[in-house]
């Protein structure tokens, strides 16, 4: 099964926050996920509004998860600590 890695994000500190989107593309498709979503526009339903929503397909949940805690990953994340407030998750897809 296919996995979703969904994150709403706030940019609190756009330049820390650029350091992380440029280590964290690269380490998200290294573990084999491609973005679907990222930025893009969208209507908030119900919920606390993020005006960031990222998507990205990766072909496991634990796929996914590795990306994560995955070295390179963790490098990226260490700018957006910080530097924004977030929310992610994996849902697997039923693909």
């Amino acid at each position: 099964m296919g996995a979703l890695w969904i994150a709403h994000v706030t940019v609190t500190d756009a330049d820390a926050y650029g350091k992380y989107a440029e280590l964290a593309g690269p380490a998200i498709a290294k573990h084999g996920g491609t973005f679907i979503a990222r930025g893009g526009r969208f209507v908030q339903l119900e919920g606390k509004e993020r005006p960031r929503n990222v998507v990205a397909r990766f072909p496991s949940v634990e796929a996914a998860v590795a990306c994560y805690n995955s070295p390179e990953y963790q490098a990226a994340l260490d700018h957006a600590r910080g530097a924004s407030e977030r929310e992610l998750m994996v849902v697997e897809t039923s693909e």
